[in-house]
């Protein structure tokens, strides 16, 4: 009798002791220490679909979306009727089809499509579900279930719930079209729909670049910069236009270095990302001057 009831105050405790570490993982998480959270998390006496979806999303955020797709799966099967869990599931899915070979591609970027559009059917107000199988109608071939009619109709959610992510989308559908007017008006409409969200001046600021509107897309920019200085995805972004457009290289250097130096979280780009723009800039300072070209001038 002793033995029972020594086992049953440890399972009580250790029921009430997974709830905290949970939520001290989920913090860990939140501060884009992935790897922590994980050894925390694998570490629980129960595995639950919360548990296995966090899981899923360290490893997801490590890069490691095999790992990722098999602990989603034993989440999915844990909540079928999770939206949440048949998005992440799909995310995986979509990275292993990214990062895989011509054969198993095809595959594994029907079972994402299949597991948004889980997703999606049963939450119909899951924004990042809706937008995530927007962008795999977009970007994948008819054969695989893509399609722009497809992703028009899926923007016409947005039309009512959110006006800023509406002409948002309705901007990269114009985008497909090859139709710049269009996308710009849109674009601009999703910044005036918006005037708080430093997103939609970065999606504007980054088109002009595109459009080589240089002096537009700076002044964009800096006007961003006055208003939000400490925000750490706009300094990510003038960076990477930089780079992409092979201007203010060292005003760019610096601001990757502000960045890898910031507190990061889920939602902001990935510090290898920063990383790599940082390796690439190296590259390029090399070869400019390896060849005796005068690398651009930094703009005041």
């Amino acid at each position: 009798m002793r033995k029972l009831l020594i086992l049953a105050v440890l399972c009580a405790a250790a029921g009430a002791a997974q709830p905290g570490a949970l939520e001290r993982a989920r913090e860990l998480y939140q501060r884009t220490e992935y790897r922590a959270a994980l050894d925390m998390l694998t570490r629980l006496p129960e595995q639950t679909a919360e548990t296995l979806l966090l899981q899923g999303q360290c490893q997801y955020m490590l890069g490691n979306y095999r790992d990722a797709s098999g602990v989603l799966e034993r989440a999915v099967a844990l909540a079928p009727e999770d939206s949440r869990m048949h998005l992440w599931l799909g995310r995986a899915y979509g990275r292993r089809a990214e990062t895989s070979s011509f054969l198993t591609a095809p595959r594994l970027a029907s079972r994402a499509r299949e597991r948004f559009e889980r997703a999606v059917a049963l939450d119909p107000g899951n924004k990042a579900a809706i937008g995530d199988l927007f962008d795999y109608y977009m970007e994948a071939p008819g054969i695989l279930g893509g399609g722009a009619d497809k992703a028009a109709a899926l923007a016409e959610k947005f039309k009512d719930t959110d006006t800023a992510e509406y002409h948002y989308r309705l901007a990269q559908l114009a985008r497909k079209r090859n139709d710049l007017k269009t996308t710009e008006a849109q674009l601009r409409l999703a910044m005036e729909a918006a005037p708080g969200e430093v997103g939609r001046v970065i999606d504007l600021a980054r088109f002009l670049a595109g459009q080589r509107r240089y002096r537009e897309s700076d002044q964009l920019f800096a006007g961003a910069g006055r208003e939000h200085s400490d925000n750490v995805k706009l300094l990510f972004e003038i960076a990477r236009t930089n780079i992409e457009t092979g201007r203010n290289l060292d005003a760019a250097r610096e601001m990757l270095a502000r960045f890898l130096k910031s507190p990061l979280t889920p939602d902001d780009p990935p510090r290898r990302e920063a990383e790599m723009l940082l390796e690439k800039l190296k590259d390029r300072r090399g070869r400019l001057s390896h060849d005796g070209t005068t690398l651009p001038a930094v703009l005041g």
